[in-house]
Order: C-alpha cells, then sequence, then structure tokens
C-alpha cells in the first residue's frame, strides 16, 4: 500500500475532509490532493506531524498498510491487557480476602501471630505480583507507545453489556453483605465470636465486589486506544505529573505498610491494624484525582 492509499484511508477512517487535513497540517487542501494522487510528496516535519495525529508510525505510513495494522492486534494488546486486568483485580482482591482468612483463623484458634504471618504473606505475594505488573505494563508501552483500534464496533459494544452487569453485580455484592449482616444479627447476637465470623463474610463479599468493579474498570480501558495512546504520547508537562503520582502513590503505601509492621510489634495489634492498607488505597486515589494532567 502506497502513502497516498494510507492516507486516502486515514482520511476515510477519521471522516476527515482534505480541508480538514489541510487545516491540521497548516498547508494547502491542493497538496493534500496532490499527496493522494501520487502527484507530490510531503516533508518529513509533515510526516511525522500526520504520523502524531493519527497514531500511526512512520514506516507503516510509508510502506506498509494502515488498513491491514488496524484490523489485526499485531502487538498482542488484546492478550497482554486481559492478563494485566485479571493480575492486577485479583491481587488487590487478595489483599481483602487476606483480612477474612486472618479473622477466620482467629476463630478457628490459630494463635494471632501466626494467622498474622500468613496474612502478611498473602499481602507479599500480592504486592509482588502487582509492581512486576507495573513494570511489564510500562515495559509494554514503551516498546508499543501507539495502538491502532482494531476493536471492532461490534466487540465494544459487547463489552459495554458485560461491563454494565460486572458494575451493577459488584454493586449488588456490596448490598447483599448488608443485608446478609442484618440478617445473621437477627439470629445471633452481637457478641464474638459472631461479630467476627459475619465480619469475615462480608469482607470476602467485599473482595468479590472490588474484583469486579477492578477488572470492569481495566477492560474498560483496554477498549479505550485513544487513551492509551494518549497517556503513552505526554506532554512534558503531563508527564511530570504522572511521574509525581507514581512516587506519592508508592511512598503512601510503603508507609502504610510501615505504620502497620509498626504497629503490629510494638503494641502486638496485628489483627486490628489491617485498616491501614485500604487507608492508603483511597488516599492514593485521592492523589490521582487531584493532580490527574488531564482532568480538564
Amino acid at each position: 500500500m502506497a502513502f497516498s492509499e494510507n492516507l486516502q484511508y486515514i482520511r476515510s477512517r477519521d471522516h476527515v475532509t482534505q480541508e480538514q487535513l489541510a487545516e491540521q497540517l497548516d498547508v494547502s487542501r491542493q497538496s493534500v490532493s496532490k499527496w493522494e494522487s501520487g502527484a507530490s510528496f510531503p516533508e518529513m516535519d509533515t510526516l511525522l506531524r500526520l504520523c502524531e495525529l493519527y497514531h500511526v508510525d512512520l514506516d507503516t505510513l510509508l510502506r506498509g498498510s494502515v488498513e491491514e495494522i488496524d484490523v489485526a492486534d499485531t502487538a498482542g494488546y488484546d492478550r497482554f491487557m486481559n492478563r494485566f486486568s485479571w493480575k492486577i483485580s485479583l491481587s488487590i482482591a487478595a489483599i481483602i480476602a487476606g483480612v477474612s482468612m486472618m479473622l477466620l483463623l482467629q476463630i478457628f484458634g490459630v494463635h494471632e501471630m501466626l494467622a498474622s504471618a500468613l496474612f502478611l504473606l498473602v499481602v507479599t505475594i500480592s504486592v509482588v505480583v502487582l509492581v512486576a505488573s507495573g513494570i511489564q505494563h510500562e515495559h509494554f508501552c514503551k516498546r508499543h507507545p501507539v495502538i491502532s483500534d482494531f476493536y471492532t464496533d461490534d466487540e465494544k459494544d459487547r463489552f459495554h453489556q458485560k461491563f454494565i452487569w460486572l458494575i451493577a453485580g459488584g454493586v449488588g455484592a456490596v448490598l447483599f453483605g448488608v443485608v446478609l449482616m442484618l440478617l445473621f444479627f437477627s439470629f445471633f447476637p452481637e457478641q464474638e465470636p459472631y461479630e467476627t465470623i459475619v465480619c469475615s463474610l462480608f469482607l470476602l463479599i467485599i473482595a468479590c465486589a472490588v474484583l469486579a468493579f477492578i477488572y470492569a474498570g481495566l477492560q474498560n480501558e483496554k477498549y479505550q486506544i485513544w487513551k492509551y495512546n494518549r497517556d503513552n504520547s505526554p506532554t512534558p508537562e503531563a508527564k511530570k505529573r504522572l511521574d509525581l503520582i507514581g512516587t506519592i502513590c508508592g511512598c503512601l503505601m510503603l508507609l502504610a505498610t510501615a505504620v502497620y509492621v509498626g504497629l503490629g510489634f510494638t503494641n502486638g495489634s496485628w489483627g486490628t491494624t489491617w485498616w491501614v492498607f485500604p487507608v492508603g488505597g483511597i488516599l492514593c486515589a485521592v492523589v490521582n484525582v487531584a493532580l490527574d494532567p488531564y482532568r480538564d
């Protein structure tokens, strides 16, 4: 496919007229017409601007086929993002489920120190998976900073229906957990070990809901190719903001871990100070919202 054919395909795909493309590139409409007919060729600066505007690499634009790239996942993006979504959502849900496990073990007579050690083991494995997945994601983004949108409208519509059920299911799980607690205490007194039992069950339900929410959110981002391309080609100011967000969130989670371990060793409160981890996660979410470079 020649450059002229690629240019015509790009315009047709994005519903851009020759006049609109000429305005974007600061050239005349006649120049665009000559490029598409093969009568002339744009300068290198203009070619690079075309690649930036329509998220295509220079080699494909000049010698390849943009149309074939659009309908094929040559980078393995879909497979990679599916694995990434499961790793992140399962790891975070496992930390919440680990709290439930720790409480249940204590009810069944396991020593508090051993139950806390098992919880820390779950946290350690989850954190290792989160860190490794983050590094793999960063490496993938560096290797493939621009992805052509190969998803069809039908694929996006099918996921949208699935997304609705995942979010609704998560909300339903949380409400079901609340109803379960109310029903439980209508038959059992509000005292130990019943309070710990129902709290453990509620946390397990919350873990399932969190799994659904995070997986749905990451899958939703997977289909937003424009957002992926934008985030991996940030302006210098946006890059500074993103780096700052990553640094602050990393420090917050390290601080949460230090507080948990410190209080555990000094006060022996291994089973009661797990709340520092969700607090750290909430603070990270606040930082992301407050410093989001694309908020406007």
